[in-house]
């Protein structure tokens, strides 16, 4: 799916644009189906290298799972783009809003982020120089290769207690060292160097299937967690989903470089074009791109906006009347748009 499927994010952002003077432009190009029917790929090198001329990138939702094989051009383009800009750290928050409804007991809340790896782990397409980290040697067995360095768990474990440093000075690292002695083992061993550097910050671990408990058990324990690839991408759907909806978490991917907005969630081919999708998920990734381009280049009218369009959104979504159906309401995609739109200018 191309960046064109997602103008009801540039609606809103370019409604910031227009309040704080930001004086965006944009571009566009195909990633998806669309390159793959035009280029024979779903993602061209030439679109990375664009990329990389950019003060930020959007991505639209993709649905990977939908892709031919790799040898027939389904390139993954989540992976493409981390693995082309070192797109280390996909940051994922998740809190809970007392004005929505959410999955978790009465009285619980959560106000977390998880900071997990994205350019190695257990991800095949992203573990070797050349060719893909699984093989089938036989019809009935398959083999996967999973990757852990001691140089990409230092560089997300200090972002991890870099960004605690900002909230409540606590990380939490998800592992399986219990299991998976060497690899989780070098993972837990690079976070606890890392932790030597920030003797104000508290540092705990858990067990990845410990945590999933805790999360669900006693989600106020935690405020930043570092995983890796696999690990982060599990537990951050589940605090998302219990804090309410998949459809309400925002998400970047960044380098010290780059910085890539993309939903948490996939795509949802069923209801393209119907005007039901939660637009919530794109428009606070793309709020968090925007801030990360004012921490950047030190620029305070984007950081204003960036937090102006999340005070919209959840001032939107405060009114039930201003819900998207799978919250309960009877809005559209473009209507909820509108709606969060309105809010913005009004501020």
């Amino acid at each position: 799916m191309d960046l064109k499927s997602q103008s009801q994010t540039l609606q809103v952002l370019k409604v910031a644009d227009q309040k704080f003077g930001l004086a965006l432009s944009f571009d566009f190009d195909d990633v998806g189906f669309d390159s793959l029917e035009k280029y024979g790929t779903t993602l061209r090198q030439e679109t990375l290298e664009k990329a990389k001329s950019y003060d930020g990138i959007i991505l639209g939702t993709q649905s990977h799972a939908d892709y031919p094989k790799p040898e027939q051009g389904g390139r993954n383009v989540s992976a493409g783009f981390r693995i082309g800009l070192d797109l280390f750290a996909n940051v994922r928050p998740a809190r809970s809003r007392p004005f929505l409804p959410t999955n978790m007991s009465e009285g619980k809340s959560i106000d977390l982020v998880i900071m997990r790896e994205a350019t190695e782990g257990f991800y095949p397409d992203r573990n070797m120089t050349e060719g893909w980290g699984e093989v089938k040697p036989s019809p009935d067995m398959a083999l996967s290769i999973r990757k852990i360095t001691r140089h990409c768990s230092e560089r997300i474990a200090r972002k991890a207690f870099e960004l605690a440093m900002l909230r409540n000075k606590k990380v939490t690292a998800i592992h399986k060292a219990n299991s998976f002695h060497m690899t989780d083992g070098l993972f837990l061993e690079a976070v606890n160097d890392v932790a030597k550097e920030f003797p104000e910050v508290q540092l705990d671990d858990l067990l990845i299937d410990a945590s999933t408990a805790h999360l669900v058990r006693t989600p106020e324990r935690f405020d930043v967690l570092v995983a890796t690839n696999f690990y982060g991408d599990i537990i951050s759907d589940l605090a998302s989903e219990l804090s309410g909806s998949l459809g309400l978490a925002g998400s970047m991917m960044a380098s010290d470089l780059y910085c890539c907005a993309q939903a948490q969630h996939g795509s949802a081919p069923d209801i393209a074009g119907k005007d039901m999708a939660n637009p919530v998920s794109m428009i606070l990734s793309v709020a968090m791109l925007i801030e990360w381009m004012g921490q950047k280049h030190q620029r305070a009218d984007l950081l204003n906006a960036s937090k102006a369009m999340t005070v919209a959104v959840d001032t939107t979504l405060e009114n039930p009347k201003f819900r998207t159906a799978d919250l309960g309401g009877n809005l559209g995609c473009k209507a909820f748009t509108l709606a969060v739109s309105e809010t913005l200018l009004a501020q």
